[in-house]
């Protein structure tokens, strides 16, 4: 049985999205793996970006720097 937790900062994350996730990364598994959606479990955590880091950076700090 598969276990995906998928963690996202939280711009744009609905419950639309999430339910978007799931479906996509369920199908997905089906697809690759030939894991039935029916034993996929899929987490989605959203995580605020004080607590997100990349590159030595706070996410925040990071998309400052890299901003184009």
């Amino acid at each position: 049985m598969p276990y995906v937790n998928i963690k996202v900062t939280p711009e744009g994350v609905t419950p639309e999205a999430k339910a978007k996730l799931i479906a996509g990364v369920s199908t997905l598994l089906g697809d690759v793996l030939d894991k039935p959606p029916s034993i996929t479990f899929v987490t989605v955590d959203v995580v605020e970006t004080e607590d997100w880091g990349v590159g030595g950076l706070p996410v925040h700090e990071y998309r400052r720097l890299t901003a184009q």
